[in-house]
């Protein structure tokens, strides 16, 4: 059942949460993602035969919760994350991030360790606003995100596109995870495709170089994509999780 919770911004989240036993499961999607794709029901069921706490959501502008995509950015999804961990869970909680849920995972790590039993990220797409949107946007297309203040660029996922905004860009740098220390004291597993277009493998190879972890592991799934939905992936992000929740 879908229950709301009122952030400290004055947000209005969405969620659902499944009672269980700890420590509790977290499920953070991706870029205008919600919580009902296949990843998050997958694991909401997944808790439910195995008895474990769950719990998943959508950010602010996304799915069932309240405001406009446009009017979002990085720093508000992390803050909408992390209100709902603080409110809605007691204890380390397992970071489930899926691409861009990964970065926010990783900011979550950084700015609440004491809350973070273990990660697994599922193709996670840390600082992407910087090394993959504005990396690789064109001349022109720099131009009118600095003018016009948005741009829409094409989506396999939309046939609308995603709409980018300058705020989404800008406040993305003050964000970044991949450019000062990253101190991860707790189990971390990494999920990727090898045929994902969209966070290729190189990034979460970048990320696995560059955090400081005792116990980070990389799987590879050759012929994966980006959605890493098929039963089989499904069956390893299960296992991923069980493996890091002892």
């Amino acid at each position: 059942m879908t229950e709301y919770l009122t952030t400290p911004q004055g947000r209005r989240i969405a969620h659902v949460q499944t009672k269980g036993q700890g420590p509790g499961v977290v499920f953070l999607g991706g870029f205008m993602s919600d919580m009902s794709g296949t990843k998050a029901v997958f694991l909401q069921d997944w808790a439910e035969r195995t008895g474990r706490a769950f719990l998943r959501f959508d950010y602010s502008g996304h799915g069932q919760s309240s405001g406009a995509f446009e009017e979002g950015c990085i720093g508000d999804w992390f803050e909408d994350a992390r209100a709902v961990i603080e409110a809605m869970t007691q204890g380390p909680q397992v970071l489930v991030g899926s691409s861009m849920g990964g970065w926010i995972s990783l900011m979550l790590a950084r700015a609440m360790p004491a809350r973070v039993k273990a990660l697994v990220g599922i193709a996670p797409a840390p600082d992407f606003t910087e090394d993959s949107m504005w990396a690789g946007f064109t001349d022109a297309q720099r131009a009118e995100l600095t003018g016009a203040g948005r741009i829409v660029i094409p989506s396999d996922y939309s046939a609308e596109g995603y709409p980018i905004t300058r705020r989404l860009i800008e406040e993305g740098r003050g964000r970044l995870v991949l450019r000062s220390p990253l101190n991860l004291p707790f189990p971390v597993r990494i999920l990727q495709g090898t045929a994902d277009t969209d966070v290729p493998p190189s990034v979460a190879l970048r990320l696995m170089d560059h955090a400081t972890c005792e116990d980070l592991r990389l799987t590879l799934v050759k012929g994966a994509d980006h959605r890493f939905s098929t039963p089989a992936c499904l069956a390893m992000i299960a296992a991923a999780v069980e493996e890091v929740s002892g």
